[in-house]
């Protein structure tokens, strides 16, 4: 960092570093490279959220997560995934089936693989783990994702419908109405800030203190809540 920089406060001269740092570490390069395997890893993934789903005997929230993950896509691109998948979920050939869910699984760990890579040029630490140790996490982490996404769609989805029939029924539930909106809110944003935690704890090599990941976890929290705001106001 320049000399007149490091004279700036540190309300300015935080974000400045950080933003040096991030273009010298080759950021806008990685972040296209995770950008692309995430996007190449969203189908696999809704194959796999699709399979866990018929395990747990809904079809239904396998649908919301595919309306929650692909409604901000073009209508182009979007339904041609989405009937795709609507097929896996009514193939009848179970051992087929089977194999494709596993190979999906694999496939999709893929996006974790590229955000472990720039997790660790993030935290400037050297990968040492053997390539099937981490490979075998990121499938973990896969099948933890897909399963927290469809625990969020029954937040989403079940939330206002078992809300409205309580309203109907004791009508002197409505005053707590309100109240279930905010908690069922909270527990979802609760959810996603612990998955930041984990992705920033155990993903990348080596260890780091708390106030370390403190950091990274409120910058992305809050990048996600704003643009999100702001896809949806446009």
């Amino acid at each position: 960092m320049a000399p007149w920089a490091e004279r700036l406060p540190d309300a300015f001269r935080i974000p400045l570093d950080a933003f040096l740092r991030f273009n010298e570490g080759d950021g806008w390069a990685i972040a296209s490279h995770i950008a692309l395997s995430t996007l190449m890893s969203l189908f696999p993934f809704l194959i796999v959220v699709t399979a866990l789903a018929g395990l747990f005997g809904s079809r239904s929230l396998a649908d919301e997560v595919r309306h929650i993950l692909l409604d901000a896509w073009p209508e182009e691109v979007a339904t041609p995934i989405a009937n795709d998948l609507q097929k896996v979920a009514t193939n009848t050939q179970g051992g087929t089936l089977s194999v494709g869910i596993v190979l999906a699984t694999y496939f999709a760990s893929s996006g974790i693989e590229s955000l472990r890579i720039g997790l660790n040029r993030a935290y400037r630490v050297t990968e040492t783990r053997g390539w099937w140790r981490l490979r075998l996490e990121s499938v973990l982490y896969v099948i933890g994702s897909a399963i927290a996404l469809l625990a969020f769609s029954v937040l989403v989805v079940f939330g206002p419908l078992i809300v409205a029939a309580a309203t109907r029924y004791l009508t002197w539930f409505e005053q707590f109405a309100l109240i279930v909106t905010v908690a069922r809110f909270t527990v979802a944003t609760v959810v996603l800030a612990m998955t930041l935690f984990i992705v920033h704890y155990w993903l990348p090599a080596g260890s780091r203190r708390f106030v370390e990941i403190v950091p990274g976890v409120v910058v992305t929290l809050s990048l996600w809540l704003v643009a999100g705001a702001a896809f949806g106001v446009t």
